[in-house]
Formats: C-alpha cells, structure tokens, sequence
C-alpha cells in the first residue's frame, strides 16, 4: 500500500526516531486502526504531513512528531459496542494527548495538532495552519486505507465468484 520513503528520509527519521523506539508506542502496531494498525496509519499521517509542511516552509518538525502522536492511544474499536465507538471517535484526541505528554515533551503547536486531527467530529477547532494540514492529510490517509481494505475484500469476494461460475460451466 505504501512505500517506505519515510525511513531513508533521515531528517524526519531524526526527528521521529525516538518516538519509533518507544516501547509504549510500538504497541500501537497491535491494534486494529482502517482495517490495518494504528502505528502504520500514525506513521503516514506523520509522513505526508512532514512532506506537506515542509514544501510550505511550515512547522514540519512539530507537524512530524504531532502527526505521528496523534492517534497514540489504546482503544481497540473492534473490543467495544456502538456507543462507546462513537465516544472514543469524538474523544480520542485527549487520550493521544494524555498518553503522548506521559512520554514526551510538547509544545504547544503539537498539542493542538494532536487535539484538534479530528475537526469537526470532536469540535476542537484548529488554531494552527500546520494542525489543519495534519487534520487534512489525516482524513485523506484514513479514506486510502478504507478503499485499500475494500478493493482487498472485494477482490477475494470477486476471485471466489470466478471460481464458481467456472465451476458451474464445466
């Protein structure tokens, strides 16, 4: 679905190196996140805004570690009911926030980009250009990572029905 560009990028390496190492973010890779996991998705969402904001001369130093940060939380929505899937899709941003400050320093761009990826479902408003262009390229990776998921199951949903109908014709 994606190349790795990202990890022979050395500056947005350096950058984002110790937060890769964190043994607490690494267990994002276990959860499901787009039908894929929550630490890939985190690192696209990191990576194309890095790309984005530095073509524009823009703060893509915080934009690559707020962008990789800002799903850094451990709800599985395939482990909970209807309800509370909605609270975590408004509320999440504050658990990325917690977690992230437990094991990282902040500024203040960064946690707005952390708290507000998720405008206008969790009505925290963007103060900063670099958090809506996270919130943008967010939005932008999780519909590629939807139709990637889709395209996949329609695919074996496609194979299988070949299969049958030459089956059926022989």
């Amino acid at each position: 679905m994606d190349n790795d560009n990202k990890y022979y990028d050395l500056e947005y390496m350096c950058l984002v190196r110790d937060i890769l190492e964190n043994e607490e973010f690494n267990k994002t890779k276990n959860i499901t996140h787009h039908g894929l996991n929550r630490f890939d998705h985190c690192v696209r969402v990191s990576y194309y805004s890095y790309k984005v904001t530095k073509f524009f001369k823009l703060g893509y130093k915080d934009v690559a570690r707020a962008g990789l940060l800002h799903d850094f939380f451990f709800v599985d929505n395939n482990d909970i009911d209807t309800t509370k899937r909605i609270d975590v899709l408004v509320n999440h941003p504050k658990y990325a926030l917690i977690n992230s400050k437990k094991h990282f320093e902040l500024n203040d761009r960064e946690e707005d980009i952390i708290t507000s990826h998720m405008f206008p479902v969790a009505f925290k408003v963007p103060k900063y250009i670099e958090s809506w262009i996270v919130d943008i390229v967010d939005n932008a990776v999780a519909i590629s990572e939807a139709l990637y998921i889709t395209r996949k199951h329609l695919s074996v949903a496609v194979n299988f029905l070949v299969l049958i109908v030459l089956n059926y014709w022989r």
